[in-house]
Protein backbone atom coordinates (compact mmCIF):
# COMPACT_ATOMS: atom_id res chain seq x y z
CA UNK A 1 0.00 0.00 0.00
CA UNK A 2 1.58 3.53 -0.99
CA UNK A 3 2.38 5.65 2.15
CA UNK A 4 0.02 8.30 1.54
CA UNK A 5 -3.11 6.14 0.96
CA UNK A 6 -3.00 4.35 4.36
CA UNK A 7 -5.06 6.42 7.11
CA UNK A 8 -2.11 9.25 8.61
CA UNK A 9 -4.06 12.65 7.41
CA UNK A 10 -0.90 14.53 9.79
CA UNK A 11 1.32 13.03 6.99
CA UNK A 12 -0.83 14.68 4.24
CA UNK A 13 -0.85 17.90 6.14
CA UNK A 14 2.45 18.32 6.59
CA UNK A 15 2.96 17.04 3.02
CA UNK A 16 0.47 20.13 1.51
CA UNK A 17 2.35 22.67 3.70
CA UNK A 18 6.07 21.83 2.52
CA UNK A 19 4.73 22.30 -0.79
CA UNK A 20 2.41 25.28 -0.53
CA UNK A 21 5.60 27.21 1.68
CA UNK A 22 7.69 25.95 -1.38
CA UNK A 23 5.81 27.61 -3.82
CA UNK A 24 5.28 30.53 -2.26
CA UNK A 25 9.04 30.88 -1.69
CA UNK A 26 9.64 30.53 -5.68
CA UNK A 27 6.94 32.42 -6.43
CA UNK A 28 7.60 35.12 -3.99
CA UNK A 29 11.81 35.05 -5.34
CA UNK A 30 10.74 35.50 -9.08
CA UNK A 31 12.59 39.10 -10.06
CA UNK A 32 9.71 41.30 -11.78
CA UNK A 33 10.75 42.88 -15.64
CA UNK A 34 12.01 46.21 -15.28
CA UNK A 35 11.15 48.27 -18.23
CA UNK A 36 13.76 50.65 -19.79
CA UNK A 37 11.81 53.69 -18.64
CA UNK A 38 12.25 52.31 -14.88
CA UNK A 39 15.82 51.19 -15.56
CA UNK A 40 16.91 55.02 -16.33
CA UNK A 41 14.41 56.31 -13.07
CA UNK A 42 16.34 53.71 -10.86
CA UNK A 43 19.76 54.88 -11.47
CA UNK A 44 21.43 53.26 -15.00
CA UNK A 45 22.33 55.02 -17.67
CA UNK A 46 21.01 56.11 -20.87
CA UNK A 47 22.64 57.45 -24.04
CA UNK A 48 21.96 61.50 -23.75
CA UNK A 49 19.66 62.74 -25.60
CA UNK A 50 20.23 66.14 -26.53
CA UNK A 51 18.66 69.27 -29.00
CA UNK A 52 14.75 69.85 -29.76
CA UNK A 53 12.60 66.89 -31.57
CA UNK A 54 9.28 67.09 -32.97
CA UNK A 55 7.71 64.14 -33.95
CA UNK A 56 4.05 63.07 -34.87
CA UNK A 57 3.39 59.32 -33.60
CA UNK A 58 1.84 56.29 -35.93
CA UNK A 59 -2.06 57.22 -36.79
CA UNK A 60 -3.87 54.84 -34.71
CA UNK A 61 -7.90 53.74 -35.59
CA UNK A 62 -9.86 53.20 -32.62
CA UNK A 63 -13.78 52.70 -32.95
CA UNK A 64 -14.82 56.33 -32.96
CA UNK A 65 -12.16 57.24 -35.82
CA UNK A 66 -8.12 57.52 -35.64
CA UNK A 67 -6.08 59.08 -32.99
CA UNK A 68 -2.42 61.00 -33.40
CA UNK A 69 -0.35 62.72 -31.33
CA UNK A 70 2.91 65.11 -32.23
CA UNK A 71 5.22 65.39 -29.07
CA UNK A 72 8.28 67.52 -28.58
CA UNK A 73 11.37 66.16 -26.90
CA UNK A 74 13.85 68.91 -25.56
CA UNK A 75 16.79 67.14 -24.31
CA UNK A 76 15.20 63.51 -23.44
CA UNK A 77 12.47 65.56 -21.60
CA UNK A 78 8.98 65.73 -22.89
CA UNK A 79 7.75 69.44 -23.27
CA UNK A 80 4.64 69.47 -25.61
CA UNK A 81 2.17 66.89 -26.66
CA UNK A 82 -0.72 68.12 -29.26
CA UNK A 83 -3.22 65.71 -30.54
CA UNK A 84 -3.35 66.21 -33.77
CA UNK A 85 -6.13 64.11 -35.36
CA UNK A 86 -8.88 62.87 -33.07
CA UNK A 87 -12.71 61.77 -34.01
CA UNK A 88 -14.89 65.18 -34.31
CA UNK A 89 -17.24 63.85 -36.51
CA UNK A 90 -20.31 64.24 -33.86
CA UNK A 91 -21.03 66.93 -31.16
CA UNK A 92 -20.54 63.95 -28.66
CA UNK A 93 -17.07 63.37 -30.10
CA UNK A 94 -16.21 67.03 -29.79
CA UNK A 95 -17.69 67.04 -26.43
CA UNK A 96 -15.54 64.16 -25.29
CA UNK A 97 -12.33 65.37 -26.99
CA UNK A 98 -12.91 68.62 -25.43
CA UNK A 99 -12.71 67.47 -21.41
CA UNK A 100 -10.47 63.95 -21.95
CA UNK A 101 -7.08 65.50 -24.97
CA UNK A 102 -6.51 68.16 -22.46
CA UNK A 103 -5.83 65.48 -19.36
CA UNK A 104 -4.33 63.10 -21.50
CA UNK A 105 -1.73 65.62 -22.24
CA UNK A 106 -1.47 67.15 -18.80
CA UNK A 107 -0.87 63.42 -17.49
CA UNK A 108 1.73 62.85 -20.37
CA UNK A 109 3.50 65.65 -19.32
CA UNK A 110 3.64 64.82 -15.75
CA UNK A 111 4.10 60.80 -16.51
CA UNK A 112 7.30 62.20 -19.06
CA UNK A 113 6.08 58.57 -20.73
CA UNK A 114 3.57 56.97 -22.50
CA UNK A 115 2.17 55.31 -18.74
CA UNK A 116 -1.03 57.33 -18.70
CA UNK A 117 -4.52 56.34 -17.12
CA UNK A 118 -7.34 56.40 -19.21
CA UNK A 119 -9.94 58.71 -19.39
CA UNK A 120 -13.64 57.79 -17.93
CA UNK A 121 -15.72 58.23 -20.36
CA UNK A 122 -13.07 58.31 -23.31
CA UNK A 123 -11.59 54.87 -23.45
CA UNK A 124 -11.12 54.48 -26.87
CA UNK A 125 -9.61 57.61 -27.26
CA UNK A 126 -7.55 57.49 -24.51
CA UNK A 127 -6.04 54.08 -25.58
CA UNK A 128 -5.05 55.26 -29.36
CA UNK A 129 -3.95 58.17 -27.50
CA UNK A 130 -1.55 56.27 -25.27
CA UNK A 131 -0.46 54.04 -28.41
CA UNK A 132 0.15 56.74 -30.60
CA UNK A 133 2.14 58.87 -28.22
CA UNK A 134 4.29 56.07 -26.94
CA UNK A 135 5.01 55.43 -31.09
CA UNK A 136 5.81 59.56 -31.07
CA UNK A 137 8.07 58.55 -28.23
CA UNK A 138 10.13 55.59 -29.36
CA UNK A 139 10.69 57.63 -32.81
CA UNK A 140 12.17 60.98 -31.11
CA UNK A 141 14.47 58.50 -28.92
CA UNK A 142 13.29 58.64 -25.41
Amino acid sequence: MHALKKNRPLRRIVLASAATVSGMVMLLSLKPHTSPALAVASGATAPAVTGTRTVTGDSVQTRWGPVQVRVTVKNGKLTDVTAVVYPTDNPRDQEINSYALPRLRTEALQAQSAEIDTVSGATYTSDGYRQSLQSALDSAGS
